[in-house]
């Protein structure tokens, strides 16, 4: 009995320790970001009043900033700049609109919109009724937004003009409002956002009587899209444990390309919210734009998904060089897999500023590479933050040693809260898996190794495709290549490859079977190459391997 007392003893103290540990690299964060400056006792009582109708969420974000930087920009788009103040203004006024609307605390609201204002807006107004905001992948085909919308239940939908031939059938029953439109309004066949606001107040709404959630849809590359449902954070210390790594700031200018939709996008918003600082927002990606918006509007943050990095470094030397990108601070991508070929490259041209965040749509982030990971060990997904604890189990759950390759399974405070579907979840006690298989260096960074549902099994021998395709890319005469099994009778599966050449390169098949056997075990060799002029890609640059196996 003495025993198991001095035992749970030892455990408490070290947690306490743990603990204590973390509060303090967390409180030395809060002061080098500039969160915490000199404040009038009435932003501070506002502040507190807003976390204590909204808790630590967007509508709270946009209420404080209107109080402590009324004047300041908060978001620029292609329409222009609207302040933290008329933001929240802005937002009151179409909460209002939708509560009369019949969209209240019990109702869902989906949003499809490409990166702009309307996105943001809608959002927002929709938490502050307490109502959930459900975010539509914009890369979805019109039958899979349809089938989304349907089965999440979805009692209006939010979306931009563009979209409307795609939504023929679900749109009947529901109210819809247009957010962005390239007609004139009197042309559209719903109302407009900005029609909804003359004669609303822009005094806050009620305190709702539940906190909305935020619906976040998989990406559906291997099957159906769940809708992942995460309610208010717990506090601020998941987001400041990243920002340890990250050199986030206060009042920074970040413009965020990957999709707002997407739990990438949608969480450098969120975090440049926290600290005061101006979303700049475009609705589609253009490499050259983003140079020159990168010099015109002084960015020091670029938010991205991995497949934009090459495309930016695609374009030719003297286009890069006629823009200043001086002030970029941090690159911060995530959403896909970054090659370490391609990290090192970014980092060559623009500086060690690349910051690459793992994680999924269930569990948020995993793990975080800084500049000096990704140059010790190119191809990390880097170390786990603050706060967080990964885990490498086999399939008996048990930590598997340091350099095997096991199934990734994580905990901290922002897992979600589960599918709303009621789709299995993978948990084990109090972690969360995310479906990848991976394994943790000596240095304690973590590598991912492809999908669990990837894995090849040819001719008895484990095959992760993400190695071979390593391999392959390492060519001189590649430009993309991606790998998957397919049916084989003698070997019951065999490697498939799929390769985009280089512009103007010859490659052979026999030439890519010779390359991979100098650098892997003959099994790992596919028995067949296809060369392609592209991947098929989601919004975020994950690649579609159900639609190459069509092929």
């Amino acid at each position: 009995m003495i025993d198991r007392i001095q035992t749970l003893g030892v455990k408490l103290g070290e947690r306490a320790l743990q603990e204590g540990k973390r509060a303090a690299v967390l409180g030395k964060t809060v002061f080098d970001t500039g969160i915490l400056t000199p404040t009038h006792p009435k932003v501070m009582a506002e502040t507190a009043r807003a976390m204590r109708k909204w808790g630590p969420t967007q509508p709270a974000g946009y209420a404080i900033s209107a109080m402590r930087l009324p004047n300041e920009p908060a978001i620029i788009d292609e329409l222009g700049t609207l302040t933290n103040l008329q933001v929240h203004q802005r937002t009151n006024q179409l909460a209002h609109a939708l509560h009369t609307a019949g969209l209240t605390e019990q109702s869902r609201v989906a949003i499809l919109c490409r990166n702009h204002r309307g996105f943001i807006e809608a959002f927002v107004a929709t938490l502050k009724n307490g109502a959930d905001g459900l975010l539509l992948n914009t890369a979805f085909a019109g039958p899979q937004l349809v089938q989304v919308i349907n089965d999440q239940n979805a009692d209006a939908v939010i979306m931009d003009e563009e979209y409307i031939p795609m939504l023929q059938g679900a749109l009947d029953d529901r109210p819809v409002f247009i957010a962005w439109h390239d007609s004139k309004p009197e042309d559209l066949p719903y109302p407009t956002l900005e029609s909804l606001l003359p004669g609303q107040s822009t005094s806050e709404p009620s305190k709702p009587g539940r906190a909305g959630r935020t619906i976040i849809l998989t990406s559906g590359t291997t099957g159906k899209p769940k809708g992942a449902a995460r309610a208010e954070p717990r506090g601020l210390a998941g987001l400041l444990s990243v920002v340890t790594i990250i050199p986030y700031r206060y009042r920074s200018r970040a413009l965020v390309s990957a999709p707002l939709f997407h739990t990438w996008g949608f969480a450098q918003f969120s975090a440049n919210l926290i600290f005061n600082g101006t979303v700049i927002l475009r609705r589609r990606f253009e490499p050259e734009d983003v140079l020159a918006t990168m010099e015109r509007e002084q960015i020091d943050m670029w938010a991205v998904v991995p497949v934009m990095l090459q495309r930016l470094l695609d374009l030719p030397a003297e286009t890069k060089k006629k823009y200043n990108t001086s002030k970029l601070r941090a690159v911060t991508a995530s959403g896909s897999a970054l090659p370490g070929e391609l990290a090192t490259e970014f980092m060559d041209e623009f500086g060690d500023v690349l910051y690459n965040l793992y994680g999924s749509t269930e569990v948020a982030w995993v793990t975080v590479a800084s500049p000096r990971d990704m140059r010790a060990a190119p191809g990390t997904a880097g170390r786990a933050p603050e706060g967080t604890v990964v885990k490498i189990l086999d399939e008996d759950g048990e930590e598997v040693p340091a350099g095997e390759t096991g199934q990734i399974f994580v905990k901290h405070d922002m897992i979600f809260e589960g599918y709303t579907g009621g789709e299995k979840v993978n948990r084990l006690a109090d972690m969360a898996g995310t479906g990848d298989l991976g394994h943790i260096d000596s240095g304690g960074r973590l590598f991912i190794d492809g999908r669990i549902d990837d894995m090849i099994v040819s001719g008895g021998e484990n095959v992760y495709p993400i190695e071979v395709e390593d391999v392959i890319v390492k060519h001189e005469a590649v430009y993309e290549a991606a790998v998957i099994g397919v049916d084989d009778e003698e070997f019951g599966a065999r490697l498939k490859a799929f390769i985009v050449p280089t512009s103007g390169a010859k490659l052979t098949e026999d030439a890519v079977k010779d390359y991979v056997k100098v650098h892997l075990a003959r099994f790992k060799v596919p028995r067949e190459v296809v060369f392609i002029d592209e991947l098929p890609r989601n919004a975020t640059g994950k690649i579609l391997k159900r639609e190459l196996r069509e092929l």
